[in-house]
């Protein structure tokens, strides 16, 4: 197989996609890992991605376990960010470059999470920078939006008569938690 770096787009790979693939693997290795990936990936506000959403996404792209992704991951990992950003430019209303309270609340309503303004607070609280008026940038959108994701997939599991609750135990809770979070 050829290097990605001698200058042929592999197939199923967007052209654009390969080359800023070319320009973000920074030590030539025909991966990227999470450092690149956060060299490369900024905010509205012009402020890095997250460490932790950065891995989060490595993660859910890399097919090989190994803490980095190919060309064909990168691509695939920027049609993912693309949709997440045109999803949160629909909500970010007031076009602001970032996600409000109020505006939180009704992309969670709009994406069918029936949650409370007491947890949209929390969510809040723990991934807006702190500020007067507390607001999610988009790599943290993304992170909310993923683990929300994927802990509502593990609890229908156990949820199987859609009741919106479970029993179970301390330990299948942690289980639970533990494999779902990417």
């Amino acid at each position: 197989m050829a290097s990605p770096h001698a200058g042929n787009v592999p197939p199923g790979v967007d052209p654009e996609a390969f080359s800023w693939f070319q320009t973000v693997d920074t030590d030539r290795s025909g991966f990227i890992s999470v450092k690149e990936l956060k060299q490369a990936l900024v905010n509205n506000n012009w402020s890095s991605f997250n460490d932790e959403t950065c891995l989060l996404m490595i993660n859910m792209f890399d097919k090989t376990r190994s803490g980095r992704i190919d060309v064909y991951g990168f691509s695939a990992l920027l049609r993912f960010i693309q949709q997440w950003r045109s999803l949160f430019q629909q909500y970010d209303r007031d076009q602001s470059g970032s996600i409000s309270f109020s505006e939180l609340q009704q992309a969670f309503s709009q994406m069918g999470y029936n949650l409370s303004p007491q947890f949209s607070q929390l969510l809040l609280a723990r991934y807006a920078q702190r500020s007067p008026n507390p607001s999610i940038q988009l790599d943290r959108f993304i992170h909310i939006c993923m683990q929300l994701q994927s802990l509502t997939d593990a609890f229908r599991e156990k949820d199987t008569a859609l009741v919106g609750n479970v029993r179970l135990s301390y330990e299948d809770f942690l289980a639970m938690v533990v494999t779902r979070m990417l």
